[in-house]
Protein backbone atom coordinates (compact mmCIF):
# COMPACT_ATOMS: atom_id res chain seq x y z
CA UNK A 1 0.00 0.00 0.00
CA UNK A 2 1.48 3.38 -1.00
CA UNK A 3 2.00 6.23 1.44
CA UNK A 4 -0.84 8.04 -0.28
CA UNK A 5 -3.25 5.19 0.33
CA UNK A 6 -2.22 4.96 4.00
CA UNK A 7 -2.76 8.71 4.44
CA UNK A 8 -6.12 8.55 2.68
CA UNK A 9 -7.33 5.74 4.90
CA UNK A 10 -6.23 7.53 8.04
CA UNK A 11 -7.95 10.68 6.87
CA UNK A 12 -11.14 8.90 5.98
CA UNK A 13 -11.32 7.32 9.41
CA UNK A 14 -10.64 10.61 11.16
CA UNK A 15 -12.91 12.77 9.02
CA UNK A 16 -15.84 10.40 8.69
CA UNK A 17 -14.95 9.76 5.03
CA UNK A 18 -16.33 12.15 2.40
CA UNK A 19 -18.14 14.51 4.68
CA UNK A 20 -20.14 16.77 2.42
CA UNK A 21 -22.30 14.40 0.42
CA UNK A 22 -24.86 13.78 3.15
CA UNK A 23 -24.90 17.17 4.87
CA UNK A 24 -27.82 19.48 4.08
CA UNK A 25 -26.90 22.55 2.06
CA UNK A 26 -28.50 24.68 4.75
CA UNK A 27 -25.66 23.77 7.10
CA UNK A 28 -23.10 25.19 4.71
CA UNK A 29 -24.70 28.11 2.93
CA UNK A 30 -27.60 30.51 2.78
CA UNK A 31 -31.05 30.36 1.25
CA UNK A 32 -31.77 29.76 -2.45
CA UNK A 33 -31.80 32.82 -4.59
CA UNK A 34 -32.73 33.90 -8.09
CA UNK A 35 -29.84 35.50 -10.00
CA UNK A 36 -29.96 38.54 -12.19
CA UNK A 37 -31.38 37.96 -15.70
CA UNK A 38 -28.95 36.27 -18.03
CA UNK A 39 -27.12 38.32 -20.60
CA UNK A 40 -26.61 37.37 -24.23
CA UNK A 41 -22.96 36.44 -23.78
CA UNK A 42 -23.74 32.71 -23.54
CA UNK A 43 -24.23 30.69 -26.71
CA UNK A 44 -27.73 29.31 -27.36
CA UNK A 45 -28.26 25.69 -26.38
CA UNK A 46 -28.53 23.93 -29.70
CA UNK A 47 -26.70 21.26 -31.65
CA UNK A 48 -27.13 19.36 -34.86
CA UNK A 49 -26.97 15.90 -33.28
CA UNK A 50 -28.24 14.32 -30.09
CA UNK A 51 -25.76 14.13 -27.24
CA UNK A 52 -25.12 10.87 -25.42
CA UNK A 53 -25.58 10.55 -21.66
CA UNK A 54 -22.84 9.42 -19.29
CA UNK A 55 -22.79 7.75 -15.93
CA UNK A 56 -19.30 7.86 -14.43
CA UNK A 57 -17.99 5.88 -11.48
CA UNK A 58 -15.77 8.57 -9.98
CA UNK A 59 -14.31 6.66 -7.04
CA UNK A 60 -11.64 8.24 -4.84
CA UNK A 61 -10.96 12.00 -5.14
CA UNK A 62 -7.33 10.99 -5.68
CA UNK A 63 -8.27 9.97 -9.22
CA UNK A 64 -8.32 13.70 -9.95
CA UNK A 65 -4.55 13.99 -9.55
CA UNK A 66 -3.18 10.47 -10.01
CA UNK A 67 -2.21 9.08 -13.41
CA UNK A 68 -3.98 5.76 -13.08
CA UNK A 69 -6.29 3.59 -15.19
CA UNK A 70 -9.38 5.39 -13.91
CA UNK A 71 -8.06 8.87 -14.70
CA UNK A 72 -6.99 7.69 -18.14
CA UNK A 73 -10.47 6.23 -18.63
CA UNK A 74 -12.09 9.54 -17.66
CA UNK A 75 -9.95 11.37 -20.22
CA UNK A 76 -11.09 8.98 -22.95
CA UNK A 77 -14.79 9.48 -22.19
CA UNK A 78 -14.93 12.66 -24.25
CA UNK A 79 -13.69 10.87 -27.36
CA UNK A 80 -16.38 10.49 -30.00
CA UNK A 81 -18.64 13.08 -28.37
CA UNK A 82 -19.42 16.31 -30.18
CA UNK A 83 -18.26 19.31 -28.22
CA UNK A 84 -21.12 20.10 -25.81
CA UNK A 85 -22.62 23.55 -25.45
CA UNK A 86 -22.79 22.91 -21.72
CA UNK A 87 -22.75 20.08 -19.17
CA UNK A 88 -25.45 19.24 -16.65
CA UNK A 89 -23.84 17.25 -13.85
CA UNK A 90 -25.67 15.21 -11.22
CA UNK A 91 -23.17 14.38 -8.49
CA UNK A 92 -23.58 12.02 -5.55
CA UNK A 93 -22.09 14.74 -3.36
CA UNK A 94 -24.94 17.23 -3.59
CA UNK A 95 -27.44 15.03 -1.79
CA UNK A 96 -29.76 17.41 0.05
CA UNK A 97 -33.44 17.96 0.92
CA UNK A 98 -34.46 19.79 -2.24
CA UNK A 99 -33.96 20.12 -5.98
CA UNK A 100 -31.50 22.89 -6.77
CA UNK A 101 -29.40 24.13 -9.67
CA UNK A 102 -26.16 26.07 -9.47
CA UNK A 103 -26.63 29.54 -10.90
CA UNK A 104 -23.11 30.87 -10.38
CA UNK A 105 -21.51 32.56 -13.35
CA UNK A 106 -18.21 31.23 -12.01
CA UNK A 107 -18.96 28.24 -9.75
CA UNK A 108 -16.27 27.58 -7.12
CA UNK A 109 -14.32 24.34 -6.93
CA UNK A 110 -15.52 22.60 -3.75
CA UNK A 111 -13.13 20.31 -1.88
CA UNK A 112 -15.76 18.29 -0.07
CA UNK A 113 -13.60 15.69 1.66
CA UNK A 114 -11.08 15.34 4.46
CA UNK A 115 -7.74 13.68 5.11
CA UNK A 116 -6.19 13.80 1.64
CA UNK A 117 -2.82 15.18 0.44
CA UNK A 118 -2.52 18.95 0.13
CA UNK A 119 -2.09 18.72 -3.64
CA UNK A 120 -5.73 17.65 -3.96
CA UNK A 121 -6.97 20.74 -2.14
CA UNK A 122 -5.01 22.95 -4.51
CA UNK A 123 -6.90 21.70 -7.56
CA UNK A 124 -9.13 24.27 -9.20
CA UNK A 125 -11.56 23.62 -12.05
CA UNK A 126 -12.51 27.11 -13.28
CA UNK A 127 -15.34 26.22 -15.69
CA UNK A 128 -17.99 28.88 -16.21
CA UNK A 129 -21.53 28.29 -15.12
CA UNK A 130 -24.59 28.90 -17.30
CA UNK A 131 -27.55 30.84 -15.98
CA UNK A 132 -29.38 30.08 -19.23
CA UNK A 133 -29.04 26.33 -18.72
CA UNK A 134 -29.92 26.56 -15.03
CA UNK A 135 -33.14 28.40 -15.90
CA UNK A 136 -33.91 25.98 -18.72
CA UNK A 137 -33.60 22.99 -16.37
CA UNK A 138 -35.62 24.76 -13.70
CA UNK A 139 -38.38 25.11 -16.26
CA UNK A 140 -38.20 21.43 -17.20
CA UNK A 141 -38.40 20.49 -13.52
CA UNK A 142 -41.01 23.08 -12.58
CA UNK A 143 -43.31 20.55 -10.91
CA UNK A 144 -40.51 19.56 -8.54
CA UNK A 145 -40.19 23.10 -7.23
CA UNK A 146 -36.59 23.30 -8.46
CA UNK A 147 -34.78 26.45 -7.39
CA UNK A 148 -31.63 28.26 -8.41
CA UNK A 149 -28.89 28.83 -5.88
CA UNK A 150 -25.52 30.50 -5.98
CA UNK A 151 -24.13 29.11 -2.72
CA UNK A 152 -22.84 25.80 -4.11
CA UNK A 153 -20.43 25.05 -6.91
CA UNK A 154 -18.70 22.06 -8.49
CA UNK A 155 -17.96 19.32 -5.97
CA UNK A 156 -15.44 16.55 -6.51
CA UNK A 157 -18.01 14.20 -8.02
CA UNK A 158 -18.07 16.62 -10.92
CA UNK A 159 -14.63 18.17 -11.21
CA UNK A 160 -12.57 15.05 -10.52
CA UNK A 161 -14.02 13.63 -13.74
CA UNK A 162 -14.35 16.76 -15.88
CA UNK A 163 -10.79 17.91 -15.30
CA UNK A 164 -9.75 14.81 -17.27
CA UNK A 165 -12.53 14.96 -19.87
CA UNK A 166 -12.23 18.69 -20.52
CA UNK A 167 -8.92 19.77 -18.97
CA UNK A 168 -9.18 23.33 -20.29
CA UNK A 169 -12.39 23.84 -18.29
CA UNK A 170 -13.85 25.57 -21.32
CA UNK A 171 -17.33 24.02 -21.28
CA UNK A 172 -19.94 25.66 -19.00
CA UNK A 173 -21.14 23.41 -16.15
CA UNK A 174 -24.31 23.42 -14.06
CA UNK A 175 -24.89 21.01 -11.17
CA UNK A 176 -28.28 19.57 -10.28
CA UNK A 177 -28.81 18.41 -6.71
CA UNK A 178 -30.32 15.07 -5.68
CA UNK A 179 -33.33 15.48 -3.40
CA UNK A 180 -32.78 12.87 -0.70
CA UNK A 181 -36.49 12.90 0.24
CA UNK A 182 -37.58 11.35 -3.07
CA UNK A 183 -37.84 7.71 -4.05
CA UNK A 184 -35.88 6.28 -6.96
CA UNK A 185 -38.98 6.18 -9.20
CA UNK A 186 -39.52 9.90 -8.56
CA UNK A 187 -35.92 10.65 -9.48
CA UNK A 188 -36.45 8.64 -12.65
CA UNK A 189 -39.42 10.82 -13.60
CA UNK A 190 -37.37 13.98 -13.05
CA UNK A 191 -34.64 12.54 -15.24
CA UNK A 192 -37.07 11.81 -18.04
CA UNK A 193 -37.92 15.50 -18.08
CA UNK A 194 -34.30 16.26 -18.91
CA UNK A 195 -34.09 14.20 -22.11
CA UNK A 196 -34.81 17.14 -24.44
CA UNK A 197 -31.56 18.77 -23.33
CA UNK A 198 -29.70 16.17 -25.37
CA UNK A 199 -31.08 17.75 -28.55
CA UNK A 200 -29.88 21.16 -27.36
CA UNK A 201 -26.20 20.36 -27.13
CA UNK A 202 -26.16 19.56 -23.41
CA UNK A 203 -24.12 16.63 -22.12
CA UNK A 204 -25.80 15.03 -19.09
CA UNK A 205 -23.30 13.42 -16.71
CA UNK A 206 -24.31 11.43 -13.64
CA UNK A 207 -21.40 10.87 -11.26
CA UNK A 208 -21.54 8.24 -8.51
CA UNK A 209 -20.53 4.58 -8.35
CA UNK A 210 -22.30 1.38 -9.34
CA UNK A 211 -21.38 -0.04 -5.93
CA UNK A 212 -20.39 2.18 -3.01
CA UNK A 213 -20.08 0.48 0.36
CA UNK A 214 -17.31 2.72 1.69
CA UNK A 215 -16.96 0.87 4.98
CA UNK A 216 -16.38 -2.40 3.12
CA UNK A 217 -13.94 -0.76 0.70
CA UNK A 218 -11.87 0.78 3.52
CA UNK A 219 -11.77 -2.59 5.28
CA UNK A 220 -10.42 -4.18 2.12
CA UNK A 221 -7.73 -1.52 1.83
CA UNK A 222 -6.69 -1.81 5.48
CA UNK A 223 -6.28 -5.57 5.23
CA UNK A 224 -4.61 -5.45 1.83
CA UNK A 225 -7.37 -7.67 0.39
CA UNK A 226 -8.19 -6.34 -3.07
CA UNK A 227 -10.41 -9.27 -4.08
CA UNK A 228 -13.93 -8.34 -5.17
CA UNK A 229 -16.74 -9.77 -3.02
CA UNK A 230 -19.36 -11.87 -4.79
CA UNK A 231 -22.16 -9.47 -3.83
CA UNK A 232 -20.35 -6.52 -5.44
CA UNK A 233 -19.61 -8.36 -8.68
CA UNK A 234 -23.16 -9.71 -8.83
CA UNK A 235 -24.74 -6.30 -8.30
CA UNK A 236 -22.49 -4.63 -10.87
CA UNK A 237 -23.13 -7.36 -13.46
CA UNK A 238 -26.88 -7.55 -12.92
CA UNK A 239 -27.44 -3.79 -13.02
CA UNK A 240 -25.32 -3.46 -16.14
CA UNK A 241 -27.38 -6.19 -17.83
CA UNK A 242 -30.60 -4.38 -16.91
CA UNK A 243 -29.23 -1.16 -18.40
CA UNK A 244 -28.21 -2.88 -21.61
CA UNK A 245 -31.70 -4.35 -21.93
CA UNK A 246 -33.38 -1.03 -21.09
CA UNK A 247 -35.25 -2.95 -18.40
CA UNK A 248 -36.49 -0.19 -16.14
CA UNK A 249 -38.27 -2.58 -13.78
CA UNK A 250 -35.07 -4.55 -13.27
CA UNK A 251 -33.01 -1.41 -12.70
CA UNK A 252 -35.40 -0.14 -10.03
CA UNK A 253 -35.53 -3.60 -8.43
CA UNK A 254 -31.89 -3.06 -7.40
CA UNK A 255 -32.68 0.13 -5.50
CA UNK A 256 -31.32 -0.07 -1.93
CA UNK A 257 -34.74 0.72 -0.51
CA UNK A 258 -36.18 -2.56 -1.85
CA UNK A 259 -33.23 -4.89 -2.39
CA UNK A 260 -31.00 -6.61 0.18
CA UNK A 261 -28.06 -6.72 -2.21
CA UNK A 262 -28.85 -3.11 -3.12
CA UNK A 263 -28.48 -2.13 0.55
CA UNK A 264 -25.17 -3.97 0.70
CA UNK A 265 -23.98 -2.17 -2.43
CA UNK A 266 -25.34 1.20 -1.27
CA UNK A 267 -25.82 1.72 2.48
CA UNK A 268 -26.72 5.27 1.41
CA UNK A 269 -28.36 5.87 -2.01
CA UNK A 270 -26.34 8.99 -2.88
CA UNK A 271 -23.93 7.21 -5.26
CA UNK A 272 -26.73 5.09 -6.77
CA UNK A 273 -29.11 7.86 -7.77
CA UNK A 274 -26.84 9.58 -10.34
CA UNK A 275 -27.18 6.37 -12.35
CA UNK A 276 -30.97 6.72 -12.21
CA UNK A 277 -30.68 10.27 -13.58
CA UNK A 278 -28.41 9.17 -16.40
CA UNK A 279 -30.60 6.21 -17.29
CA UNK A 280 -33.80 8.24 -17.08
CA UNK A 281 -32.60 10.70 -19.71
CA UNK A 282 -32.23 7.90 -22.27
CA UNK A 283 -34.57 5.72 -24.31
CA UNK A 284 -34.58 2.23 -25.78
CA UNK A 285 -32.94 3.46 -28.98
CA UNK A 286 -29.75 4.36 -27.15
CA UNK A 287 -26.89 1.92 -27.44
CA UNK A 288 -25.42 1.06 -24.04
CA UNK A 289 -21.77 0.30 -23.42
CA UNK A 290 -19.26 0.47 -20.59
CA UNK A 291 -16.06 2.26 -21.62
CA UNK A 292 -14.69 1.76 -18.09
CA UNK A 293 -15.22 -1.27 -15.85
CA UNK A 294 -13.51 -2.92 -12.92
CA UNK A 295 -13.22 -2.51 -9.16
CA UNK A 296 -11.08 -0.35 -6.90
CA UNK A 297 -10.56 -0.89 -3.18
CA UNK A 298 -11.99 -4.39 -3.57
CA UNK A 299 -15.71 -3.68 -3.72
CA UNK A 300 -15.92 -0.21 -5.30
CA UNK A 301 -17.24 -0.56 -8.86
CA UNK A 302 -15.66 1.95 -11.22
CA UNK A 303 -17.96 1.14 -14.11
CA UNK A 304 -18.86 4.03 -16.39
CA UNK A 305 -21.74 3.73 -18.82
CA UNK A 306 -22.36 5.59 -22.06
CA UNK A 307 -25.90 5.75 -23.41
CA UNK A 308 -26.16 6.71 -27.07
Amino acid sequence: MSWRRRDVLAGLAAAGALTACGAPASTRAGAPETPEPATDKEAPMDASSRMPVLFVGHGSPMNAIEDNRWAQGFAALSEGISRPKAILAISAHWFVPGTYLTSNEQPPTIHDFGGFPQALYEVQYPARGSVDLAKRVRGLLAESGAELRSDWGLDHGTWSVLRHMYPDADVPVVQLSIDRRLRAAQHLELARSLADLRDEGVLIVGSGNMTHNLRDAITHMRTGDTSTPKWARRFDTDVNAALEQHDTKAVLAHDPSVSDVGRMAHPSPDHWLPLIYAYGATDENDAVRSPISGFDWGSLSMRSVRFG
